[in-house]
């Protein structure tokens, strides 16, 4: 039966699932990436749907902005529908000075400020990891600390641009926040970016046990006027969509 943020009936996800924010970005992986998509959930404007990869079945959600928003979606994916492993494929706005847009960033941890998190075992501060095997796949993936996949099809494509990073990020939940003196000390203990998302999504595949990971396009940088146009942006988004099948695919 559906949930109430999802719509789709038992069965109709696939035990993995892509996570984008935009609900626009949801529909343009499932009409250009997926074979045979099919919509399974359109609640509140939150487009799902399930088709396949190079004969595997994979599925696409969107979870809208911020953690309470994602941990909705992915609780209700984790818990009623039989999913196993979600990615969240977002972008994220680059802290670390050796980051330049385009680049895609994989949190190995996700710091946050939220109190969603803080207060999920009283006394201890929640530790927000992805799932080390989804790290580890996507990681030599991206040719971060393995050798590369070299098999043919579109899940081993890679962009000509840009660097993929794996680090720390920030899981905020102010979009508009000026903290030049947090920030300084974030980039300086090794944060690389900031984003909204990746440290709900950890701790709820902790709590339902399933896996999780958050695979970031760095679309505009903390310390340097710079922003990706629209077109690019999204030629580079799929990129880190590429490498979250990679992922599952491993």
């Amino acid at each position: 039966m559906a949930t109430p943020h999802i719509g789709a009936e038992p069965g109709a996800f696939a035990p993995d699932v892509l996570m984008p924010g935009d609900p626009r970005r949801a529909r343009r992986i499932a009409e250009t990436v997926f074979d045979d998509a099919e919509l399974v959930t359109e609640v509140r404007g939150m487009l799902g749907y399930t088709g396949t990869v190079e004969g595997r079945p994979v599925s696409v959600l969107a979870s809208g902005m911020g953690l309470p928003s994602i941990s909705i979606y992915a609780t209700e994916l984790f818990r009623f529908y039989g999913v196993e492993r979600i990615i969240r494929i977002g972008t994220a706005g680059g802290m670390a000075p050796r980051l330049n847009v385009g680049d895609v960033v994989i949190a190995q941890s996700a710091h946050t400020d939220s109190a969603m998190t803080s207060l999920r075992v009283p006394g201890i501060h929640y530790s927000h990891s992805p799932s080390f095997a989804l790290l580890s796949a996507a990681a030599a993936a991206g040719g971060v600390g393995a050798k590369p996949a070299t098999g043919s099809g579109r899940r081993h494509r890679r962009a000509k641009t840009g660097k993929v990073h794996v680090g720390p990020v920030l899981s905020a939940d102010a979009f508009y926040a000026d903290r030049p003196e947090t920030t300084a000390t974030l980039v300086a203990m090794g944060t690389l970016a900031v984003e909204m998302e990746a440290a709900g999504l950890y701790a709820v595949a902790d709590a339902e046990g399933g896996q999780a990971l958050a695979i970031c396009t760095i679309s505009d940088l903390l310390f340097r006027e710079e922003s990706l146009p629209a077109e690019e942006r999204e030629l580079l988004f799929d990129r880190a969509v590429q490498l979250g099948l990679a992922a599952f695919a491993a």
